[in-house]
């Protein structure tokens, strides 16, 4: 059974940096694409950074220059490290498995996909 953990949410300010981890269990993490995704309230969920297999990576624009994805097979580990954060980054953060990383965050989840219980970060002053 493909499982996700995800943590190191928090409330950080303006400007800050805070790094999100997610631990895989159930499976192989090294043959698996992960995303991250968010969702802010009211909003729909987005896809936010993508890295597949051979460690490409992808990411919306919103977030290009600013947020890291990378992996660590042998920790069975996923990180999204992300510097200067803005009040709009405020979100609950999701990581997944059994994704596509297309070109487009649009299209990275399927019926298939699995996801993690989520973790709350919160930007504010």
């Amino acid at each position: 059974q493909l499982q996700l953990a995800e943590s190191g949410g928090g409330l950080v300010q303006p400007g800050g940096s805070m790094r999100l981890s997610c631990a895989a269990s159930g499976f192989t993490l090294d043959y698996y694409s992960i995303a991250w995704f968010r969702q802010a309230p009211g909003k729909e969920r987005e896809g936010v950074s993508c890295i597949n297999k051979f460690a490409t990576t992808n990411y919306a624009d919103s977030v290009k220059g600013r947020f890291t994805i990378s992996r660590d097979n042998a920790k069975r580990m996923v990180y999204l490290q992300m510097n200067s954060l803005k009040a709009e980054d405020t979100a609950a953060y999701y990581c997944a498995v059994n994704v596509e990383c297309f070109d487009s965050p649009d299209t990275w989840a399927s019926r298939d996909t699995s996801w993690g219980q989520g973790t709350q970060v919160t930007v504010s002053s």
